[in-house]
């Protein structure tokens, strides 16, 4: 009996570590470990592995992107204007999407094409916590309501169509808030990656409060569309329970014993109890938030990372072309 067709071409690891053995590699272990996110166990080995093919990979994606720009330019009969690659980068709280962020920033940014890369998380689009008390939404921080889809999608439409500068807030996991008056800026880069649980959501649907036109507009676009190349860190879901509340444990030893700090509460307390606080809201947040929003996008990406329960790279699915 015929198994169903796959949209993907499946690697394991060894046959994807052996697809870039040519590119440079140029991090070092100092490196990765200034750009690792707690609790993730990433070595150079791993990079060497994992993000030297991937790399190598985007820069073909982004070689190939120009070159059709410029055909058509030629085409068309006008003057070629470059806008950013966008590569956006997807999955569960703690399953380790900073750090491949982050990693493919870095390794970016060292290859000639492509100097000027920008990183940007959809953190900063969360609503202020007082506009989620507002709406009853503090205990859904994170899901896709949870944003200001608006201003979101405005940044990444202004910063694809090549506007010489855009701000995008800036979020404090700290003080679990929006930072008011700061901000990041985007200055035309060759690359901008987008981090973010829900980056991939397909437009919503409903009914919104503006003009019609307006409204029909908005509710034909998702941040997605504007995403050349899209990666999607995947792995089983008790995984990434046990990554979540490691993390929390060492949190409460350093960053929530800080001044400030909106978790301080939990730095005094034994461990069983807030651990046993934390599982709750694995289980009433952030599982039901995977299932429901995050997981369900996992088909739109273009590039799946499978983890192991080590952290490491176990499969890459890479969408056929």
């Amino acid at each position: 009996m015929c198994s169903a067709p796959s949209p993907y071409i499946e690697f394991g690891r060894d046959q994807w570590r052996a697809l870039a053995s040519t590119t440079p590699l140029p991090l070092t272990q100092a490196d990765v470990e200034k750009l690792r996110g707690l609790g993730d166990p990433i070595d150079l080995a791993e990079v060497d592995v994992v993000y030297r093919p991937l790399t190598a990979l985007l820069e073909d994606y982004i070689t190939t992107s120009r070159e059709q720009a410029r055909r058509i330019s030629d085409f068309l009969g006008v003057d070629p204007h470059p806008t950013p690659f966008v590569i956006a980068v997807a999955g569960s709280v703690a399953v380790g999407k900073s750090t491949t962020a982050r990693l493919i920033a870095h390794l970016l940014a060292r290859f000639p094409q492509t100097p000027r890369v920008a990183l940007v998380t959809t953190d900063g689009f969360l609503l202020p916590n007082k506009v989620l008390d507002e709406r009853g939404l503090a205990a859904r921080k994170g899901f896709p309501e949870s944003y200001n889809r608006r201003a979101l999608l405005d940044f990444v439409a202004a910063v694809k169509s090549g506007a010489e500068r855009v701000e995008a807030p800036v979020y404090s996991h700290t003080v679990y808030d929006i930072v008011p008056g700061r901000s990041v800026v985007v200055e035309r880069p060759d690359v901008l990656v987008l981090e973010g649980l829900n980056v991939l959501q397909p437009a919503p649907r409903g009914r919104g409060t503006g003009s019609p036109a307006r409204e029909a507009a908005a509710s034909a676009l998702a941040v997605s569309d504007f995403i050349d190349f899209s990666i999607y860190v995947d792995a089983d879901p008790e995984d990434i329970r046990r990554w979540y509340l490691d993390r929390f444990l060492t949190l409460k030893r350093t960053a929530f014993r800080e001044p400030g700090s909106y978790f301080q509460r939990y730095a005094a307390i034994p461990d069983d109890i807030a651990v046993a606080a934390a599982d709750e809201v694995w289980e009433s947040v952030n599982l039901v938030n995977l299932r429901e929003n995050i997981a369900p996008t996992l088909g739109r990406a273009t590039l799946v990372l499978r983890k192991d329960s080590q952290h490491h790279m176990s499969r890459v699915l890479l969408r056929k072309i």
